[in-house]
């Protein structure tokens, strides 16, 4: 039985997926990390670089985005002998194009872009220039899909693409074609919106968490869905068969349900597993690396029954953790040295086994002769760590604390309970870069918090290394304003 607890009632959007009440992923949307994957944007191109076979592409954004020659519409569109073909011969600096996000921006690297632009349908992805059509492999009849591509042969232009999704398998061809009319003049919408700018943007913004949520209930049959906010369970219900309940409670729906400490798990670097094993984790940019420890555990028999019993449930603890860390990159376990053979391919087959239940792409290269175990899983947004926290600056980058916008969310969420209470004021401690994050632009967010829940937020400014704050006194706005003063 899953369950699905959805928090999105202030501006930090999450969610957390409970099979039999053992969380099995977390998601966190920040302002700051709102995923820009699906975007579709108006960019100009800065520079081409025929080296590497690829440009960079001004967004209007700050960072430049990647754009590889083999992701072009001129190049998808070519007849000529496109190996041999350097990037110059398709695209030019100074040259306009609509590209879309397809991994957003990690660390010093901007966001990686396609210029074959998809769009969306329920049951059919539309490509103005994929110039194919493919079907989705879960459609195992022959027949069948034989049908559907030779439909979309016969309505594509030359230039167009089609990808049919599984649930096109059940739709009559009439439904179909009318979504494929209906995608084309999504695109030409966007087009003549897009000439209308002159400079860099974004013309094509996703709700990427909403879509997200979706995509999490549509792999469910029955689940239970509960929500803290009546306009998502609107959007849910018209999208779903699935029953949703409103969270009305004054505590947040995380505290209420007992969810906020799986956040602080999935940032601690020691996972101890049951047996008194357990796993660190140590996460860098492009490559993470998890080490296997006995601990505790010392086994009934000999060595190597201790060793391999430790090994299979560290593989499977390891993927569930990658899935709630939302691990991406290079992945390296090193897990307890096996001599025999046999017992490498038993983790092996563990490994594969708990990959398969992630709906991420992962490749699992297999052990190293050194017996460290490869894997890679795609990365198309922040893991939680890179959410959560920031660079310390205390010790130079070689550790990291909350940032201000998780610990400012975490006070707007402590406040939200006490809406509607006998107080008419509250008096808090916080650091400067947290009342900032809190307050937003010319104080709009923190009237607009004071307005909802009756209370006068005063903040005294303390110094700090590290964002905090702390909630001192509640009461009377003349009592407490001479506190400070």
């Amino acid at each position: 039985m899953y369950t699905l607890i959805i928090d999105h009632l202030t501006r930090e959007k999450r969610y957390a997926l409970l099979k039999n009440n053992e969380v099995e992923k977390l998601v966190i949307n920040q302002p700051r990390h709102q995923s820009s994957v699906g975007n579709i944007y108006l960019g100009i191109v800065d520079k081409v670089l025929p080296g590497m076979n690829a440009a960079f592409v001004d967004l209007g954004e700050g960072k430049k985005g990647y754009l590889h020659r083999d992701k072009l519409a001129s190049f998808v569109q070519a007849d000529d002998e496109k190996g041999s073909q350097s990037i110059t011969s398709y695209v030019h600096q100074g040259e306009r194009m609509l590209v879309q996000v397809e991994k957003d921006a990690a660390g010093t690297k901007g966001p990686r872009l396609t210029g074959i632009i998809e769009f969306q349908g329920e049951n059919i992805i539309y490509m103005p220039h994929g110039k194919y059509v493919a079907i989705s492999k879960k459609i195992e009849d022959y027949r069948l899909r034989t049908d559907l591509r030779t439909l979309g042969n016969d309505l594509k232009f030359q230039e167009e693409g089609f990808i049919f999704r599984t649930s096109s398998s059940q739709v009559k061809q009439e439904k179909l074609i009318a979504e494929i009319e209906d995608l084309r003049q999504e695109y030409k919408e966007l087009l003549a919106k897009a000439n209308t700018f002159k400079k860099p943007r974004i013309v094509l913004e996703k709700n990427s968490f909403l879509e997200e949520v979706m995509k999490e209930i549509t792999r469910m049959d029955i689940a239970e869905i509960i929500v803290d906010d009546q306009v998502i369970k609107h959007e849910i219900q018209k999208n779903s068969h699935l029953k949703v309940q409103l969270y009305n409670g004054k505590e947040n729906i995380f505290s209420a349900f007992r969810l906020e400490h799986e956040f602080e798990k999935a940032l601690k670097r020691i996972v101890w597993l049951e047996n008194g094993a357990y796993l660190i984790f140590d996460e860098a940019e492009a490559l993470t690396v998890i080490d296997v420890n006995t601990g505790k555990f010392s086994g009934k028999n000999d060595l190597r029954e201790t060793i391999i019993k430790t090994n299979k449930w560290a593989a499977i603890e390891a993927v569930r953790q990658i899935r709630l860390r939302d691990i991406g990159g290079m992945i390296l376990i090193d897990f307890i040295d096996m001599k025999e053979e046999k017992d490498k391919l038993c983790i092996l087959e563990i490994m594969k086994a708990e990959l398969e239940k992630d709906e991420r792409r992962t490749n699992l290269v297999g052990f190293t002769p050194l017996g460290i175990l490869q894997l890679t899983r795609k990365k198309t947004k922040p893991a939680i760590s890179e959410s959560l926290t920031v660079k310390c600056p205390s010790c130079d980058g070689t550790g990291r604390i909350l940032s201000p916008e998780t610990v400012a969310f975490r006070l707007e969420r402590e406040l939200w309970e006490y809406g509607g209470a006998d107080h008419e004021a509250v008096l808090i401690d916080t650091s400067e870069d947290v009342k900032i994050v809190f307050s937003g632009e010319q104080n709009s967010y923190k009237k607009r918090i004071e307005e909802i829940l009756g209370l006068e937020i005063i903040f005294v400014v303390t110094q700090s290394e590290k964002p905090f704050y702390e909630i001192r006194q509640f009461g009377k706005p003349e009592e407490l304003k001479r506190k400070v003063y």
